[in-house]
């Protein structure tokens, strides 16, 4: 069962998903229904259908993720901050930015509610999560199969990639500096 998200971004997800679930279903009743043969009808649903599925993909796999959270930690190779990340976070201005971004669930990052271990593994989980959107951002392809037009799917799917790079960026650019702080705090109880 997936548990809802009181956050202002859930509730703006939750949103999206009921405002373009019920668009897509007049305007394929519409269409499909001969009630209005109007391509433009169909592509408006098909939009909106693709924009809910987005959406409702990825609260879907954010929770299938949770099933493995257990073996995904921080300290694996894939986490470890790479020699060219600096030069290309900074060439993003990440650091203006990044705080503008929308999180879904910003208690599970609160340094009040959290150890600095603990957010350092909900960054790597949270990576993982947008790693798989990008997969799944691909998908929308097979939409045109029944439906055509290619091109719109691409378009589609590029963008939600383009959309879920940034909180991949966002968890990359942040994670060695949780790391920083979290080893001058070892170092602190070794001396002590």
């Amino acid at each position: 069962m997936i548990k809802l998200n009181k956050s202002g971004p859930a509730i703006f997800m939750y949103s999206i998903i009921a405002i373009t679930a019920i668009t897509s279903i007049i305007c394929f009743t519409l269409y499909y229904g001969n009630f209005n043969k109007n391509g433009i009808i169909l592509w408006i649903g098909i939009t909106a259908f693709i924009i809910m599925y987005h959406f409702w993909v990825r609260i879907i796999m954010g929770n299938v993720s949770k099933l493995f959270k257990k073996h995904i930690h921080y300290k694996q190779w894939i986490f470890k901050e790479k020699k060219f990340e600096k030069r290309l976070y900074k060439f993003l201005r990440v650091k203006k930015w990044k705080g503008k971004a929308l999180t879904y669930n910003p208690e599970s990052f609160s340094l009040k509610e959290h150890s600095l271990d603990e957010i350092a593994n909900t960054m790597a989980k949270s990576e993982v999560d947008h790693w798989i959107n990008e997969a799944i951002s691909l998908s929308t392809l097979l939409f045109a199969i029944p439906w055509g037009e290619f091109w719109i799917f691409l378009i589609t799917a590029i963008v939600a990639m383009i959309f879920d790079s940034q909180f991949i960026i966002i968890q990359r650019y942040n994670r060695p500096r949780i790391l920083k702080v979290l080893g001058r705090e070892s170092k602190k109880l070794q001396i002590v």
